[in-house]
């Protein structure tokens, strides 16, 4: 009973409020200051003529309201001019009906981009403004009108053109992810085919000759035949090699990564590398999973506009410094599965892990092992 419930007022929450709109449950909450347009009934009560009025008025609101959600370009902007015009016919006997220029501002930002947005919201502040001038000068009612419009107006213009910004990072990552996806299975494809191309023909070729000589020589032919399983075997194990290289991607690779996510998202790398470092694989993978992890979180939580990255030999020469800083405002947490993941994987082979929030900055030092 009660999941039925639930499920009917998600129903009717999804009907009224669009999910694509990303608000949960906060129009509602908005509804609260609707209320301000009844505050006039606690000093003249209403009579039967002005209640009804004033209950279509409700319901005419809510609907205009509800179905603003799901509206833009010409028809959010009908939406705006309805409530406007319910503002302007209230306004010479309700000081409440200041709300409605405040609602009809809030929903400004859907009727096109900024620049059009911002044009139609100082309309509504103007209109609002000759309003009160003529029919209610006093400031309870013309500062609400038209503070609450210019607050609630721009910041709604701000947010959703963060947010159209926003849904463009998103879809120019998930490009350049596409594309890194797609290099990747041809760079694949090419490696397994001069891999496995030579293997393959001396295999086949072995096997068309062992056929023949099976009975005019049937000692060669076995040779032929024990070749022909030494070169599948060595084929297998470069293969099982190429695969295990794979799912460890070079740090030059994540160092270009790192410079193409992070140039989708607007920010600027300075990357300091010294001359060539002999590495073990082992160290450049841990080297490119700290990379590639200190990145995801530089994006997440640094809001930052520039990014720095320096991989050089400590000042002994015996160990390799990693040092990744940024210029955001966000907070590092010392603490935290990334964190203590980069932290385990540095410690494992001997190295030090050190952050410093204050300075957005974090530093890895891992002993220099000759390469394998």
């Amino acid at each position: 009973m009660m999941g039925s419930i639930q499920k009917r007022i998600r129903e009717w929450h999804e009907w009224l409020v669009p999910p694509e709109a990303g608000l949960g449950w906060m129009p509602y909450i908005w509804l609260v200051f609707f209320g301000w347009f009844f505050v006039h009934w606690l000093f003249e009560p209403p009579g039967t003529t002005g209640l009804i009025l004033s209950l279509a008025t409700t319901v005419a609101f809510l609907a205009l309201y509800f179905s603003a959600f799901r509206r833009q370009g010409l028809a959010a902007l009908m939406h705006c001019l309805a409530l406007l015009a319910l503002g302007m016919v209230w306004a010479p006997v309700n000081i409440g009906a200041n709300v409605f220029f405040i609602f009809a501002a809030a929903c400004a930002h859907q009727v096109g981009p900024p620049r059009t947005a911002a044009f139609w919201l100082a309309f509504i502040i103007l209109t609002a403004a000759i309003v009160a001038i003529f029919t209610q000068p006093m400031v309870f009612f013309w500062a609400p009108a038209i503070g609450g419009a210019l607050a609630v107006g721009a910041a709604n213009i701000f947010f959703a053109e963060k947010e159209r910004h926003n849904a463009a990072l998103r879809l120019s990552q998930a490009e350049v992810r596409q594309l890194a996806r797609v290099a990747e299975r041809e760079r694949i494809a090419r490696d397994l085919h001069d891999l496995l191309g030579h293997r393959l023909s001396v295999i086949v070729l072995k096997s068309e000759l062992a056929r023949k000589l099976f009975d005019q020589d049937p000692d060669r032919a076995r040779a032929e035949i024990r070749a022909v399983e030494d070169s599948a075997r060595e084929a297998l194990t470069e293969v099982r090699e190429a695969i295990g290289g794979y799912r460890e991607r070079s740090l030059a690779a994540e160092l270009e990564q790192a410079r193409l996510t992070l140039a989708s998202a607007g920010i600027e790398l300075d990357l300091e590398l010294s001359e060539p470092l002999a590495l073990d694989s082992r160290t450049e993978a841990v080297l490119a999973l700290v990379i590639r992890e200190a990145i995801t979180n530089i994006l997440r939580h640094a809001r930052a506009h520039r990014c720095s990255i320096r991989l050089e030999p400590g000042s002994d020469d015996d160990d390799l410094v990693l040092e990744i800083s940024d210029d955001g405002s966000g907070v590092i947490r010392p603490e935290g599965g990334g964190v203590d993941g980069m932290r385990a994987r540095i410690e494992a082979l001997g190295g030090r892990f050190r952050i410093a929030p204050a300075e957005h900055r974090l530093e890895a030092r891992l002993p220099l092992a000759p390469a394998r």
